[in-house]
């Protein structure tokens, strides 16, 4: 993440829970799939000592936010049911959350009855893929939260998010729908935002070196992505 905060504090800070995590500086986070199909460690985390080795690896090697997800989004990727995605998250987080209370803990979901679910259980950030788009009461719920949240982009659904991806033109697009979700979401309460571009969510390689070499573009926007 990369701090340009004409809409955060002097310090560039997210604040969550009563707690504050500074990024005037670039930050870490740690990435915990409780899946059994995602991209490279699908199934590896299943059990509750190898989920907590693997977190407490991630601080040690510089990590301040862990991003817990349940459903895998990877390109073709099965559906899962929100039942589903709870039974896989709500543990995981509780056991996270007990044993390293001051850690920010970001939840990937797309869905806005798991955000609920992870923030009474001391959830700090939610992720999503869809930037408010899949789950047309994420934003109000957001708002209510009174979170912070990642608005990523993607095109299309996980299922069909690779097939043949095409833009007028790929930067202008995204913004263009970074604009508009910006809007909504402070339009629903949502005070701290950080976007996400979504390199390889429905882009081509193309699309995704044309983002990375017009990142600056989106300081425009005057939020932390």
């Amino acid at each position: 993440m990369k701090a340009q905060g004409t809409n955060f504090d002097s310090e560039f800070n997210l604040t969550a829970n009563g707690k504050t995590l500074g990024l005037k500086k670039p930050v870490v986070m740690g990435i915990l799939n409780l899946t059994p199909d995602s991209f490279y460690d699908g199934g590896t985390l299943l059990a509750e000592k190898d989920l907590l080795a693997k977190a407490e690896k991630d601080i040690k090697d510089g990590a301040v936010i862990l991003d817990l997800g349940a459903v895998s989004t990877k390109p073709n990727a099965a559906e899962v049911s929100e039942e589903e995605e709870l039974t896989r998250l709500i543990p995981a987080l509780k056991l996270l959350r007990k044993k390293l209370p001051s850690v920010f803990i970001s939840i990937d979901t797309y869905r806005s009855q798991v955000a609920i679910a992870a923030a009474n259980e001391g959830a700090d950030i939610i992720n999503d893929i869809s930037g408010g788009t899949f789950d047309t009461n994420m934003l109000a719920i957001v708002g209510k939260l009174k979170l912070p949240y990642v608005i990523m982009h993607t095109q299309g659904t996980p299922q069909t998010m690779q097939q043949n991806p095409q833009y007028k033109n790929v930067v202008t697009d995204v913004f263009d729908f970074f604009t508009r979700q910006i809007k909504a979401a402070q339009q629903n309460g949502i005070e701290q935002l950080i976007l996400d571009v979504g390199f390889g969510f429905g882009k081509t390689l193309k699309h995704n070196y044309e983002l990375l070499a017009q990142l600056k573009k989106f300081e425009l926007l005057g939020f932390l992505y």
